[in-house]
């Protein structure tokens, strides 16, 4: 496992995977959703994820948490066609355009983790 301590502009990347995951869980309510649907209970459940994660990563990064918000981004992007919800429109962007900036933001974080002389094992 790779770690390194953040620098401001560190945690501005943090910081707008936090905002993006709380932004996906607001999504259902601000997009009109029944809360029954896959693609509110999916933007509620990867949402909350992407945020919580986010957070934790802010002072302090560990590799886990940007695989972990990585592959959440991911499955974000993916999810309209999984789950059946691509012909939703406002719905079905919102997770594409959210999901990509979250894996991207995610996978920057990763290669400084392995490129940078600060970062170390632990």
């Amino acid at each position: 496992m790779r770690t390194i301590e953040n620098r401001t502009e560190d945690t501005v990347l943090n910081a707008l995977n936090a905002l993006l995951g709380v932004a996906l869980l607001l999504a259902p309510w601000y997009l009109g959703l029944a809360t029954e649907t896959a693609a509110a209970r999916n933007a509620y459940i990867s949402g909350a994820a992407i945020a919580v994660i986010a957070l934790l990563a802010i002072s302090k990064s560990y590799d886990w948490e940007e695989y972990a918000n990585l592959a959440i981004g991911l499955w974000v992007a993916v999810s309209p066609w999984a789950l059946g919800f691509a012909d939703a429109g406002a719905t079905m962007w919102t997770h594409v355009v959210i999901g990509p900036a979250v894996a991207a933001l995610s996978a920057f974080e990763l290669w400084r983790l392995y490129v940078s002389p600060e970062a170390r094992s632990v």
